[in-house]
């Protein structure tokens, strides 16, 4: 599967439901529409295709043991809400309510492709994350990457 980008904003309807922007559906597989979404690690929700949930679930499974509590904690974090959802014939998923009430959702979302998976936002969150952004990208970078580059 290849890298979601982009961001959409996005209607709600009173029902909870979300209806997927044909730009971002084109870079999905047409295949799989098949979702699972669960809450994000900040206030958002994140919506992951099926065969990248089950990776992710894997990757979670197989790192964390159930005989730590600390451990134990973050799998219970991550799996509470987990959600399969599939599109309708409109391209519409439903978001659960619990979730929904979570990441504060009301008429208007911002859908965020970020590697194979999409966040959503609520219009205020999604601004409030942007508006913490650093000014200086560029040494945060340098900090992560700076030493990890190879120059040949």
């Amino acid at each position: 599967m290849q890298r979601l980008t982009g961001e959409y904003e996005c209607k709600v309807d009173a029902k909870g439901r979300l209806r997927m922007p044909s730009s971002l559906m084109q870079q999905l597989s047409s295949d799989n529409l098949t979702f699972t979404v669960n809450r994000g690690f900040e206030k958002n929700l994140v919506l992951y295709p099926k065969e990248v949930w089950v990776q992710k679930a894997e990757e979670f499974d197989s790192h964390l043991n159930m005989y730590s509590s600390k451990q134990r904690q973050v799998l219970r974090y991550f799996y509470r809400g987990a959600t399969e959802v599939a599109l309708d014939g409109s391209d519409r998923i439903l978001l659960p309510k619990t979730l929904v009430k979570y990441a504060d959702i009301t008429d208007r979302v911002m859908l965020f492709g970020i590697q194979q998976q999409i966040e959503i936002w609520s219009i205020e969150e999604y601004e409030k994350m942007i508006s913490q952004e650093p000014e200086d990208f560029s040494q945060i970078a340098d900090e992560i990457f700076g030493n990890s580059v190879n120059n040949d």
